[in-house]
């Protein structure tokens, strides 16, 4: 298969399909709408969840784990959860199959073997969570409860594309529960700039933090924050979101608690989550036509070494060297590796480390062995330098910090620059056909004027930033009273 990508700009969209595929990230599966991640996409995403998870515990979270199936129920008990979600959901029925008597060597379900309450395959956790809570609440001194899972989870969707929109996805989902409002509010808001920190220091990504408006909420919350990205194209892309939940899971699971006075009242609570989706937003971000640009602090291989030589003896020589370079860098917690295989030329290997994204490619001949040189590669800037062995360690730590903030610079600077004030619709409209990417215009608070403008546009209120101009002006639709300017986009 040829490795050379459709370019971006001729398409966008099939660029990003065969980067994923091409780059050995993922590809789909016998499953309508389901992926195989592939070893080295899911290399990136241990190195995600890695630093998530760390990042969970240091503010107090633990994890635990929690059924893949949700009883009927349990699931309908919260309303607005339940009919938010009713439409994605997969429904086991039956617990058996059997010989098939029509159809010899073929299987079918078993009549007699139908479930006495259907189960709800998780679209999201919190019926069942919050069925658990109730037995291990009962005072304020178990409070607050903070916990964490990483799961799987199945949302029937008709329209898929690796990582960004899957049937089944891999995500992590925090859940929970607090003695005052206040106290849940500040978790929401906790949470959801954790993954603001994460998304700029170690995807490299800038995001937008907000609040969703109330059509755009997550189904059974009183508020939503999330944080926004910008992408190549000019499409924002939902990265991650926290809930404040109110009481309506505690009321709807009866979870209640004995306060400090002694009296009873209802917890209050919060949802919080990232997904797979994360890679798809890693590889819209940096990536190029030349294939996956990945910043270092989430690369499998943060370095590769790869040999050119003609003959074994050369090899070996080369070998003593890229050993000792690996003890170095190794050292400096910094994840190299030695391509020594001989099934493949020089000139592929660098095809391929290039198409991955590895961060720098170290190049050693007989006449770098002479020289006592290696030849360092960018993948960033695809540019060249020759280095001293001596002087190679403190180069590669340098160069990879500079990678690192380079890439996130480079984004903002997109992201910046992509963010077009407008106050009339006319002027909406031409942003969104020719220049794209986040508008910052007055909107009148009511989802009559949000719906008309995505029937219009297919721009969506992707957030009220939290940071936004608060200004007095007229909506960019309906010409009403608005008091701040809130983002729009077209979105993923």
């Amino acid at each position: 298969m040829s490795k050379k990508l459709t370019s971006r700009a001729e398409d966008y969209s099939k660029w990003y399909n065969e980067l994923v595929v091409k780059a050995d990230l993922a590809e789909n599966s016998a499953v309508r709408g389901c992926m195989v991640i592939k070893p080295y996409g899911f290399a990136i995403w241990e190195k995600m969840q890695a630093e998530l998870d760390k990042m969970f515990k240091e503010t107090g979270h633990q994890n635990a784990y929690f059924p893949l199936f949700v009883p009927k129920s349990l699931f309908e008990a919260e309303e607005k959860n339940a009919e938010g979600f009713a439409k994605e959901c997969a429904v086991v029925t039956h617990y058996r199959l059997q010989n098939d008597p029509d159809k010899p060597g073929k299987l079918r379900v078993d009549p007699e073997a139908k479930l006495e309450e259907e189960l709800v395959v998780r679209p999201t956790s919190e019926a069942i969570i919050w069925n658990t809570y109730r037995g291990w609440i009962q005072s304020y001194r178990d409070l607050p409860l903070l916990i964490n899972q990483w799961a799987n989870v199945v949302r029937w969707e008709m329209r898929t594309r690796l990582f960004l929109r899957t049937a089944e996805f891999l995500w992590q989902e925090g859940h929970t529960a607090h003695a005052t409002k206040q106290e849940a509010l500040d978790e929401a808001a906790l949470m959801n700039n954790v993954y603001a920190t994460f998304a700029e220091k170690f995807m490299a990504m800038p995001v937008i933090q907000g609040l969703k408006t109330e059509s755009e909420r997550f189904a059974g919350a009183d508020e939503t924050y999330c944080i926004e990205a910008l992408m190549q194209d000019g499409k924002a892309l939902q990265a991650g979101t926290s809930h404040f939940l109110g009481q309506n899971f505690a009321k709807a699971f009866d979870v209640k608690f004995a306060n400090k006075e002694g009296k009873q009242d209802y917890v209050w609570a919060t949802s919080w989550g990232v997904s797979t989706r994360l890679m798809g937003a890693l590889i819209m971000t940096h990536s190029d036509d030349h294939g996956l640009v990945l910043p270092p602090s989430l690369a499998p291989n943060q370095v590769v070494i790869v040999p050119i030589y003609k003959s074994e003896e050369d090899l070996n020589e080369i070998t003593l060297v890229a050993n000792s370079i690996l003890t170095d860098l190794r050292a400096k917690n910094i994840t190299v590796k030695f391509d020594d295989r001989t099934t493949h030329r020089p000139g592929a290997k660098f095809a391929q480390h290039e198409l991955q994204g590895v961060p720098l490619r170290i190049a050693i001949g007989p006449k770098d062995l002479a020289n006592e040189t290696v030849e360092i590669a960018r993948r960033d800037t695809l540019t060249k330098e020759v280095v001293n062995l001596n002087d190679l360690t403190d180069k590669v730590e340098g160069l990879l910090k500079t990678i690192q903030e380079s890439l996130f610079n480079k984004a903002l600077d997109y992201r910046n620059s992509h963010i077009t004030e407008v106050d009339t619709f006319e002027a909406f409209k031409e942003v969104l056909d020719t220049k794209t990417g986040f508008i910052s215009a007055h909107w009148d608070g009511t989802a009559e004027t949000e719906d008309k403008i995505k029937e219009l546009t297919k721009a969506t209120i992707r957030c009220v930033p939290l940071e936004g101009k608060v200004e007095d002006g007229v909506c960019v639709y309906s010409g009403k009273p608005s008091n701040r300017r809130v983002l729009f986009a077209k979105a993923y």
